[in-house]
């Protein structure tokens, strides 16, 4: 009998605290999983290269990136949206009017249209990244998973309304990715679990955010973080604690995927594994 099963995790808030560090529970309950067989995988708004540290850091090398929009499975590609060339032309044009920056982003890298664009340097500093390479002509010549639009969230609603086929996922006060209509994490764990061939039975899911509320209605053992929003809170099958108070733990406890004596295990986390 196969006991493997996935279980998928969010970033910002579930994964990384606010401070945007690692809870040391978090680190161990993630080793523990891994040590038992099962797929620990990044479900994210984020691209690859935007939480690669985090991967090396938990020895992940599953994700779902972009909303969904690109799956990989143990280090291989095994679904790829991108957006329509002609759309990307249109809303970088139109956002350039507006002094609006746009972030072209695939599997490789995240290139932005402006150089020192507030909202892009509030973003990047919020996420303790480095501020992007600067290519405004990028997607001329690469493919794009997804795009983020650096503006207010009072700007956005121009957006919506001239571009009715695509979603616009709001993320604080920085921006929103834009993807097609009908696209979410949902779809590309669907697309994740159609690949490992693994039960939704034995599928977990733990969120925080609005861009969670499709994963954690499309698995059996949803898991909001304390300090998610009420909205996922709402069609959550457990409501675990705060990130930043051992909440993946407790949470992965509950739904008896981690003994009650886990604490007493001993894990050595001062090497980070590549």
């Amino acid at each position: 009998m196969n006991n493997k099963k996935i279980i998928f995790f969010d970033i910002d808030g579930t994964l990384v605290t606010e401070d945007k560090i690692i809870p040391e529970s978090t680190k161990m309950a993630i080793q523990y999983l891994q040590e038992k067989g099962h797929y620990t995988v990044i479900a994210t708004g984020r691209g690859p290269s935007m939480f690669h540290h985090i991967q090396k850091e938990l020895n992940i090398s599953s994700y779902v990136a972009f909303n969904g929009q690109l799956v990989v499975c143990d280090g291989f590609e095994v679904h790829s949206e991108t957006l329509d060339s002609e759309f990307v032309d249109d809303i970088t044009a139109y956002a350039n009017q507006h002094n609006h920056a746009i972030g072209f982003g695939n599997q490789k890298d995240f290139m932005i249209t402006h150089a020192d664009h507030p909202l892009v340097k509030d973003n990047f500093l919020h996420l303790k990244l480095d501020y992007p390479a600067v290519d405004p002509n990028y997607y001329r010549e690469h493919t794009v998973n997804q795009l983020n639009l650096f503006c207010t969230e009072q700007e956005e609603v121009i957006y919506k309304e001239k571009y009715t086929d695509y979603t616009f996922v709001r993320w604080g006060d920085f921006g929103a990715d834009v993807l097609p209509s009908g696209s979410s994490k949902a779809l590309g764990i669907q697309k994740f679990i159609e690949h490992a061939g693994i039960d939704l039975d034995h599928v977990y899911a733990f969120g925080d955010g609005k861009n969670d509320i499709e994963m954690l209605s499309l698995v059996k053992n949803g898991v909001a973080m304390g300090n998610a929003v009420s909205e996922l809170k709402d069609v959550a099958s457990y409501i675990t604690t705060d990130c930043d108070q051992d909440g993946i733990l407790y949470g992965l406890q509950h739904l008896e995927l981690i003994e009650p004596s886990f604490e007493n295990h001993q894990y050595d986390l001062s090497v980070e594994k590549s």
